[in-house]
């Protein structure tokens, strides 16, 4: 009773249960053998991560009610649960909506088309995207009379063999073929021959990670052609970038023209950079989960065949170096444009600084002749301000010069001296006020 009304007392978190429940909202199928499932993922061509997610709901609520089904909850980004006499599992991804559908039995013509019949025709006219991928899986029961190559051989009747990989899943559980060819009528190709220790949970699992597989390499391939098409734009870009670089190296005559260009070619990779950015890392997000659902089947070689681990290192690998060379040589020209941008800044101010010091220097020199001049204009205005003094001294002075007898000649002489010392110191004061 105690433990009871301490747990009342106790909030939870407002999501904490759905939280919880999310980490067993996606259980795998449970399968019998033989069986076989039909599997369909649909993406929005432009813009995937931004579409109307109700639109996939829609769709999804559509095919159901064909069948009489129930509807997941609302909201819900995941479904699984009958379909008539078939079952099917949903979910809405961030860029992709998958839909598979499992059945019993087998058809008695590997991988016949007919069973992708299950989709009704007019339905997926009326997807809100295109297809991304489609695939048909065959689950068979091994044979206790069957040698391992006569499996073998079996399953190569099924596919291409340049290019088939073959291999013994979860401790010899299960063997898992497929190709990654589209056949003739649109769909990837996979097969699994189940041994009959091989519990329904752990087929499940296969099924499940053989159309993961699937769908994370499609997704994962989207970047190669955008990486295709940025080289192209880079070889262009990095020559006119190379140009720009090698004649900074020369005298430039007009640096601003190119410091100009170079933002421009800055701006553009920026652009480049902007667009690719979320393409290249989905990418990287999908590869790793194609290596993660491959390492969890835990593979061992089959009389002899390639596994997919293999045909992924020799198929698909060198893909995803491409996309990521594509993404490391544009960050790095990028980065090339900007410290060439910053080096012939650091040029043109350099420079700038060279002419500021020229013309300060110009401008001393301007002002010391100046000076010198205005010195010179100094002594002529002394000597011109004493012309009117002793002139003004003379006219005042001449009656009294008179009286005593003195002539004007005289009284200008012994004037004009001290007038001129009185004028010469009145302008020194002023001088030292002024300074």
């Amino acid at each position: 009773m105690e433990e009871q009304n301490r747990n009342r007392a106790l909030r939870d978190h407002s999501q904490r249960y759905d939280l919880a429940n999310e980490l067993h909202a996606r259980p795998f199928p449970t399968l019998n053998v033989p069986c076989h499932a039909v599997y369909l993922a649909i993406k929005k061509p432009e813009d995937a991560v931004n579409r109307d997610r109700s639109a996939d709901r829609a769709h999804l609520l559509s095919l159901l009610d064909r069948f009489g089904a129930s509807h997941p909850k609302p909201g819900a980004t995941h479904f699984f649960g009958d379909l008539g006499r078939h079952r099917i599992k949903w979910e809405c991804h961030t860029e992709f909506s998958t839909y598979t559908i499992f059945s019993d039995g087998v058809a008695a013509r590997a991988f016949d088309p007919a069973t992708f019949d299950v989709f009704p025709e007019d339905w997926l006219a009326e997807a809100p995207g295109v297809r991304m991928t489609s695939a048909l899986i065959r689950v068979e029961q091994m044979d206790a009379s069957e040698t391992k190559a006569d499996v073998a051989s079996r399953l190569e009747t099924y596919f291409v063999s340049e290019s088939l990989a073959l291999s013994s899943v979860l401790d010899g559980s299960a063997i898992i073929a497929g190709d990654f060819r589209i056949d003739s009528a649109g769909h990837m190709r996979f097969a699994v021959v189940a041994s009959a220790q091989t519990g329904e949970r752990r087929l499940g699992r296969i099924v499940q990670r053989l159309a993961e597989i699937e769908t994370y390499k499609s997704m994962s391939m989207l970047g190669l052609p955008r990486a295709r098409g940025l080289s192209r734009q880079m070889g262009d870009i990095d020559a006119h970038l190379s140009t720009l670089v090698g004649q900074m190296t020369a005298k430039l005559g007009r640096p601003e023209e190119s410091l100009e260009k170079l933002l421009s070619i800055s701006a553009e990779l920026e652009n480049l950079m902007a667009g690719a950015t979320f393409r290249f890392g989905a990418t990287g997000a999908y590869e790793a989960l194609v290596v993660q659902r491959v390492a969890a089947l835990r593979e061992s070689r089959f009389e002899g065949r390639q596994t997919f681990e293999e045909f992924m290192t020799r198929r698909f690998d060198p893909a995803m170096r491409t996309v990521k060379s594509t993404e490391e040589r544009l960050r790095a020209m990028a980065e090339r444009a900007i410290r060439a941008g910053d080096l012939l800044r650091t040029r043109v101010d350099v420079e700038r600084q060279s002419q500021n010091q020229k013309l300060l220097a110009s401008m001393d020199q301007r002002a010391d002749l100046q000076l010198r001049l205005q010195k010179t204009v100094e002594g002529l205005s002394v000597v011109a301000i004493s012309y009117y003094a002793v002139n003004l001294v003379v006219y005042t002075l001449g009656p009294v010069s008179d009286l005593v007898g003195m002539s004007k000649l005289w009284l200008t002489g012994i004037s004009t001296p001290v007038v001129l010392l009185l004028v010469w110191a009145v302008i020194r004061r002023i001088h030292r006020k002024i300074e």
